[in-house]
């Protein structure tokens, strides 16, 4: 047999059109790894069975048929998309119970390619918009890292990130309004794909920040990221805010100019981080990219992105936020959190929309190169039982314009430190993602880093 839980998308649909195995097994299998693995490392929401089955069945009945590579895989969905029958929580204990009648165009658009939903995954408590302080901030617990159960997996697409890289799913869709694709994706050993502002519908997904919330996939490879935003992607009339220009990954681009930021590896006291760094570079510059040095204007992005995550946040849950439940989230920094939240001034927010156009001026850095590359952090996971206020401590990280201008990314793993991955990134302009793609695919042929998998 020419494939595991661990195969390609491209590797599992050529074993299920040769009838190595069924869509009917293979959800099976992931089926019963769900319920084991993946609740261990607290990674699960809610378990689709029976919608899992019948989309199976169905699925091995028009195996001949089949004209999507998605058709009969199994996939998760991180826990703020609504599936039609299920529970949609948004990983917060005080929607215990919220169900929605419909499923969310993502999911419309997968189920339609032919593929099996088996697990709504977990995730932070309503994406993490009160400016969570601890992992466990969620309904489901604190979610482990797939590689080291002693470290966070991520947010807030934790299960997302750990599923995937626990061989659980075959892929998954996570989503990110400032990091939460990017960083499962680090501390799994993932290669996660953000894609612009708008291109990807979010009818049917949580609001957390209407202005920022994007949705992407979570897979093993970057190949496997553009079939699955290849399936996804596109004008939604549901969605007013989705683009119209279509997505084109096949795009054949000349050598891309790669940007460096300015690092800060010896202050962080991340030698295991820069090693890695420099080795990949070195990928690049083999492979016959010029790299230059960059700089974005300094401009207070993150201040910003703060400020309108907080209004639009606190906007788009103040029913709940006034509620009877509000008090049942997991993490009281959470509750005092939206709660001045809810202060937030007209003035404040109006001053980070005006910077917010004055950081269009960062997109000069587009003059000078065709892609960033970045750490995605300096190190791997934090430990899963302690606050972040005490072991987020020179993580690093992607504090410029990029998600403010609704900018994608692909983040993928460049190496390891002690035991658990480290990830890298690139950054590209608006609607360029087949650089990020070309830029990640092309170092995942050169190396293997993507194919290490947890004991």
């Amino acid at each position: 047999m020419s494939f595991g839980l661990f195969s390609s998308i491209k590797e599992t649909a050529s074993a299920l059109r040769k009838k190595e195995i069924s869509s009917v097994e293979l959800t099976e299998l992931y089926l019963e790894r769900l319920s084991g693995v993946g609740m261990r490392h607290n990674a699960v929401a809610e378990i689709t069975t029976d919608l899992a089955r019948e989309q199976a069945k169905e699925a091995d009945k028009r195996m001949t048929e089949a004209k999507s590579l998605l058709h009969g895989i199994p996939y998760g969905a991180k826990d703020l998309l609504s599936a039609k029958g299920y529970p949609t929580r948004w990983g917060c204990p005080g929607h215990a119970d919220q169900q929605f009648p419909h499923d969310a165009t993502v999911i419309h658009r997968l189920n339609a390619q032919g593929g099996v939903l088996v697990a709504k995954l977990a995730m932070i408590e309503l994406a993490g918009g009160g400016n969570y302080n601890v992992p466990w901030a969620s309904a489901t617990g604190a979610c482990a890292s797939a590689f080291d159960k002693n470290r966070w997996a991520g947010g807030s697409s934790s299960g997302s990130g750990a599923a995937t890289a626990l061989g659980c799913v075959g892929y998954s869709i996570g989503s990110e309004t400032s990091g939460s694709i990017t960083c499962p994706s680090a501390f799994n050993g993932l290669t996660g794909f953000r894609p612009t502002y708008g291109r990807v519908s979010r009818y049917g997904a949580m609001a957390l920040c209407w202005t920022l919330d994007k949705i992407g996939p979570m897979c093993r490879s970057a190949e496997d990221c553009a079939i699955v935003m290849e399936a996804i992607a596109g004008y939604d009339a549901l969605d007013s805010s989705t683009l119209r220009e279509k997505l084109n990954l096949k795009r054949r681009n000349p050598k891309l100019r790669i940007g460096l930021l300015k690092d800060e590896f010896k202050d962080s006291k991340a030698e295991t981080c820069k090693k890695a760094y420099a080795e990949a570079i070195g990928v690049f510059k083999k492979l016959g990219h010029e790299i230059f040095e960059v700089e974005y204007p300094k401009m207070p992005y993150d201040a910003a992105v703060g400020i309108i995550v907080d209004a639009e946040g606190a906007s788009a849950h103040e029913h709940f936020i006034r509620g009877p439940n509000f008090d049942k989230l997991a993490d009281v920094h959470q509750v005092a959190g939206f709660t001045a939240a809810m202060e937030t001034r007209a003035v404040d927010y109006l001053w980070a929309m005006r910077m917010r156009v004055e950081a269009l001026k960062a997109n000069a850095v587009w003059d000078k190169c065709d892609v960033i590359f970045m750490p995605t952090f300096y190190r791997p996971g934090p430990p899963i039982d302690k606050l972040f206020s005490e072991t987020w401590v020179d993580m690093g990280g992607d504090g410029g314009p990029s998600n403010l201008l609704g900018w994608p990314a692909m983040a993928f793993p460049i190496g390891f430190e002690e035991g658990s991955p480290l990830g890298g990134q690139f950054i590209a302009p608006a609607l360029r993602e087949d650089r990020c793609y070309q830029m990640a695919a092309a170092y995942q042929r050169e190396t293997d880093w993507h194919l290490k998998r947890p004991n």
